[in-house]
Order: structure tokens, then sequence, then C-alpha cells
């Protein structure tokens, strides 16, 4: 153990060194990596510079930043004990789920401990007369419906990635399926959390899972959406759903934007039971195309799936396309079969990727915004001149259902001015939501992206109110310090 301490001993403060934004980085200790090692084993601690710099970044444009080693618990037990040594060395944790934010919610920056719960992958429990599933960290969601792939029951919230489902609970996340079945807000049951001093909570009780309760503080939702800052989520109690008799997908195009997203509009407010209705802007489906092999019309358009009886389904797609048709569509395209269907919405979940290969070797600058559905045809209007002006490359996509789009902004991030321009843009676009009651994320979270957004979004006396729980209870300030909380540093 000691020759490999000595090895990488001397890389510590050369990689704390490296980032000169980084004004307080946390050296590991050799006492602390000798605690480490014995709670978890020598195997599932990693002070490899690639690991580290591999545990140090997400899918965003954020520049990555190393924790200072790389810890793999495989129960809640040891997760307590790892958070303990953490607590009483005054090192940050950082929470590492699948890696695949979008607003660098998992890059160490003032060092510390990563904590990767992957090997924390156990489905525990699935409650089939119930619709509910209780699950370890580590588990994804293509696991979770691969494992209830029996039982004619699913879990569907799908933000695109194959995202950890604790990991989707810490940034409340959503996706396609969105405007029918909710988001992780609407859909997490109860969740055991490690909270920074090493204690353990279940958030509704131990062992609960109704489908409702009245009993005390909302704790719950406290920690869905704290992206980490409040605690390490270790097992989630889920709703599940009974798989659709009848499942139709249909693409479909539009003279304009505004034509595009009016339908979708009109298709909530007529209280239709979409399952999904995604925006794609002419680029987007361009770059769709070329990745994903398609032949789709280069035009506004919506991606559409219905759900249910197929009585049901035929019914709701009728009434949907004589809305489209109202708005000038040129008319449903269908996907005729279960791999039609499976290719369409591949390349939907493919979009990033697709926008990427647009600009190869450049990065994403992504952002999203959340806005009331009346009012969504002229923010993305509006989104769409700004992209103009501002000289960029955004495809615009959207989950325009439940007023929610993002833009994927393709740039080289050593190009200085291009940056500059993409965050203005992105700083225009998030305070056009907020002037119209929206909010500067559906569902990407804030991480260390938005953190001035937030504060003109909940105001100064939210952000002090938030502040109070944060030090309640994290009173170090040691869990994903940088993040959600704009000015809380470690104590």
């Amino acid at each position: 153990m000691l020759s490999t301490w000595r090895l990488v001993k001397g890389l510590l403060p050369r990689l704390l060194l490296r980032h000169q934004s980084v004004k307080a980085a946390v050296e590991i200790e050799e006492s602390v990596v000798n605690k480490l090692w014995s709670i978890v084993g020598e195997k599932n601690v990693s002070l490899s510079m690639a690991v580290r710099e591999q545990h140090g970044q997400d899918e965003s444009y954020h520049e990555c930043m190393p924790p200072g080693t790389v810890v793999w618990p495989t129960s809640t037990e040891q997760v307590s004990d790892v958070v303990r040594v953490c607590s009483e060395y005054n090192l940050p944790m950082v929470p590492f789920g699948s890696g695949t934010g979008l607003e660098g919610g998992v890059n160490a920056l003032q060092g510390g401990v990563c904590i990767n719960v992957s090997k924390m992958d156990e489905v525990l429990e699935v409650n089939p007369e119930d619709l509910d599933t209780t699950v370890q960290p580590g588990v994804t969601r293509h696991a979770l419906n691969s494992y209830l792939r029996d039982t004619g029951l699913w879990f569907p919230v799908d933000p695109g990635a194959d995202a950890s489902l604790c990991g989707m609970c810490a940034t409340s996340a959503s996706g396609t399926n969105a405007v029918r079945y909710g988001t992780m807000r609407e859909n997490v049951m109860n969740l055991e959390v490690v909270l920074p001093d090493g204690s353990v909570i279940d958030t509704a009780g131990k062992g609960r899972r109704t489908r409702k309760t009245s009993a005390g503080y909302n704790l719950t939702n406290l920690f869905v959406g704290s992206e980490g800052t409040l605690g390490v989520i270790t097992k989630a109690t889920l709703r599940l759903y009974g798989i659709p008799e009848e499942t139709a997908s249909a693409v479909c195009a539009f003279p304009s934007v505004q034509a595009a997203v009016d339908t979708s509009t009109e298709v909530i407010q007529s209280g239709i039971p979409v399952a999904r209705i995604e925006f794609l802007d002419e680029v987007q489906v361009d770059a769709c195309n070329k990745f994903s092999g398609l032949n789709y019309e280069l035009a506004p358009t919506l991606f559409l799936e219905f759900h249910g009886s197929k009585s049901g389904v035929n019914e709701h797609s009728d009434r949907v396309a004589e809305i489209a048709r109202d708005n000038d569509a040129s008319g449903f395209q269908w996907a005729a079969d279960a791999d039609e269907k499976s290719k369409l919405w591949k390349a939907r979940h493919d979009a990033l990727y697709a926008d990427l290969a647009l600009r190869p070797g450049c990065k994403s600058y992504s952002t999203d915004v959340c806005v009331p559905i009346s009012r969504l045809p002229e923010v993305i209007v509006a989104t769409k001149q700004d992209i103009e002006v501002f000289k960029l490359t955004s495809p615009i996509i959207g989950h325009v259902g439940d007023g929610n789009f993002h833009c994927f902004i393709i740039l080289d991030p050593d190009d200085e001015d291009e940056l500059k321009r993409a965050k203005e843009f992105g700083l225009r676009l998030g305070r056009r939501a907020l002037a119209v009651g929206g909010t500067c994320t559906g569902e990407h979270g804030i991480g260390q992206g938005k953190l001035e957004l937030l504060v003109e979004e909940v105001g100064e006396a939210g952000i002090a109110t938030m502040k109070n729980i944060k030090q309640t209870f994290d009173p170090k300030g040691l869990m994903n310090p940088g993040k959600v909380l704009p000015g809380f540093h470690i104590n």
C-alpha cells in the first residue's frame, strides 16, 4: 500500500496547482488514503491521474476539475464510513453516478474525494401489484427497464442518456415522456440518503412506499434536485407504470417554427394525452438526418408518440393530425413498426451527438429553459433570432409539451470570442424565460453554470433560505462545494 502511495503522492500537488482557478483545492493525506483503503478495499480506491480526470467532468463544456481520489463503495454502510472520514478531515465530497450531466455538476472544484456509486447496482425490490420499485444508486434507467421486461411494467422518465436513477433524482431529471408521466420529482416516493456527517436517513421513513403522504415536511423532494449538495443518495423508491397496450409514433413537418410550436401548445391545451411531443428545428433535423441515417424534410418538425388502447391511440392521433393540418403541417409520417419507432426515438436521444458531429472536435455548450406553454412560441421564435444575432451554431430541440427546450451550442472552447458570445446568449435566454414567468432550467440543473440566473429566479430571500438549509445539513460546506448556491464555501 505504502509503495503505491509514494508513487502518486508527488503527483497530487502538481495536479491541484494545474487549475489556477481553484484557489483552495484540498490535498489528500496518506492517512486518509489508508482509511479509505480499509473501508472499500485497495482496488476500490484510485489515485490514477487518468481516472481522476475522467471523474472531473461531465458532458458539458466546463473545464475538467479532477478530485484528489476516487472511491467505489459497494454498500450504504461503506458510503457512510467514507463520508465520515471526509468529514473528519474536512475533505470535499462529490457524488458521481454516470457522468452524463450537462452543467458541470460532478467537477471537483476544490478537489477532495469523488464517491462513485456505480458498483451499487442492484434492483432491490419490485412490487408489481403496487407499481413501485426500490433500486441502488448505480442502477441506470436502461438496466431497470431491462430488469422489468417480463413484468409488464416500465419506468418512463427518460432524459435521453442512460443516466443513473439516483443521479436523475439528484438533478430532478425528466425528458421526452414528462408531458405524460411527469418528472423525477413526481415519481420518487422515498430516498435513502447519507448526510454529510455520515448519518443515514430515509426521507419518507424506513420502508415507506405509499403513493401519497401528509406526514411532516416533504424531505424527499428536498433532496430531489439537490445536485449532491446535501448528501449522497444511496437508494430510491420509484413509481412504475404498466407498459401501454398500444403505441404509435409519427413525424410531422411545418412551414415555420411558429406553426410547429403553436401546434404543440394547442394539443396540450386541448387536453389530448400525448406521451411525447418533441420539437426539432430545421438545423436539428439536418443533424439527425446525417448522424442517424434518416431522410426527414428539413423543416421545423414535431416527433410525436401516443400511448393507450388501440382505439384511444387512433382517436388521439386523429385529433392531433387535425390540429396540425390547421397549422399547415405537411402531414404525418408514421413509424410503421417497432424497429422504425426505435430508430426514430434513438435519433432523438442521439441529438447531442448528432450536433457535435456538425463541428468535429468542438464541444457543446448546452442550456435549457422552461416557460409557461402559452409563451413558448414567442420565446422559441425570439431564441432563433438571437442565435443568428450572436452568430452561433445552435440547434434547438425541446420537450415542448411541458414548455421545456434546449439549445445545444456547438463551439470551439479555445475560441474565447465564441465562448463569450455563447455565455451572453445563455444569459439572455435564461432571462427571457424568467421574464415570462419561466425557469432558467427545466431539467439540466444549476450545477456551476447557472448560479447567477438562480439568484435572479428565486431572489435574495430565496437564496438565503436555501443557504440556511445547506448550513443545517452541511455546516462544513463539504458536499459538492461550488454548485447550486453561489458564495457557499467550505468552512
